[in-house]
């Protein structure tokens, strides 16, 4: 790649970022379409989304990817907001378009195609439990309802978190708040939460025990390290059919290139590229030890 003076700029913005899969993934698809752009990783701390909006603004970068926690900053910073971004309260892409920044999610949808490009899955009809209520949650949930499945159940800490979450299924969801026992009756389980990064918890610590998992269920996990988070594994040994978080990391990806290029995603390229990053040893932890505490926002 020879990055010259008229070189496009996209970046992610995160807190930890160092481990971020993404530079593999836009670098590979700009690379494969002959886009005279680069991808980076951009450490923002923790409060300093909208900072990092005017940043983006001032230096003239064309894209972002926005990962935690800075994904309700950013979307109260751009300038113009998708409808799912105004719905969800979240925004996981920004994209230049003159002058203005937009904001965009394309977590829902990419969810959404990573269950029928993985497992061959068709979400109408079926009745979902999603655990979580922060904004990964938010955009799956939101994606659900656009993609009519059939009744949404979210399990959440704190009510007042999991009824803005279960707003967005206009169809009609429950809530439940720290009671995970209707997983034992639905098709679909999704746990949108960080809680399996680095290995663990255990499933009990959102709540699940493992018991309720039966086969022929379908469960899902959008930690993408490990590839099989300690959920995955308790619903593989019940018989359940699993999904992990790789396949949301991908489709998000290619839905957030076509945003910022106008250009189909070379699909298979970024998925090369990303089961070679998983073939090399991680540079930096998953989750950094002085960063712990935050992983669990996404359950409060």
């Amino acid at each position: 790649m020879l990055i010259t003076g008229t070189t496009a700029v996209f970046g992610v913005i995160g807190d930890p970022v160092t481990h971020s899969r993404s530079p593999l993934l836009h670098n590979a698809a700009f690379a494969a379409r002959g886009i005279d752009a680069v991808y980076v990783a951009f450490p923002v701390r923790s409060g300093n989304g909208a900072a990092a909006v005017e940043a983006a603004r001032s230096l003239g970068v064309r894209g972002l990817s926005v990962t935690m926690p800075h994904k309700d900053l950013v979307a109260a910073g751009v300038d113009r907001r998708s409808p799912a971004v105004e719905a969800l309260g979240a925004c996981n892409t920004v994209v230049r378009d003159g002058d203005d920044l937009v904001g965009h999610n394309t977590d829902g949808d990419g969810f959404i195609a990573s269950l029928g490009a993985e497992a061959g899955v068709d979400v109408a009809g079926l009745r979902v439990v999603v655990l979580g209520a922060g904004g990964a949650a938010r955009a799956i949930i939101d994606a659900l309802a656009r993609h009519r499945a059939g009744l949404v159940t979210v399990v959440n800490r704190t009510l007042a978190n999991a009824e803005r979450a279960a707003a967005l299924f206009a169809n009609g969801a429950s809530t439940s708040v720290a009671d995970a026992a209707l997983v034992s009756n639905a098709d679909l389980v999704i746990n949108a939460t960080s809680l399996g990064m680095a290995g663990g918890p255990a499933p009990e610590a959102i709540g699940l025990d493992p018991a309720w998992l039966r086969q022929g269920q379908i469960v899902a996990d959008i930690v993408y390290q490990p590839t099989q988070t300690p959920l995955l594994r308790a619903a593989s040994t019940a018989g359940a059919i699993v999904v992990g978080g790789l396949g949301m990391l991908l489709h998000q990806a290619a839905l957030q290139f076509e945003l910022w290029t106008g250009t189909p995603a070379p699909l298979q390229v970024m998925a090369d590229a990303l089961d070679q990053s998983l073939l090399e040893p991680a540079k930096q932890p998953i989750v950094q030890k002085a960063h712990r505490s935050d992983r669990a926002a996404d359950w409060e």
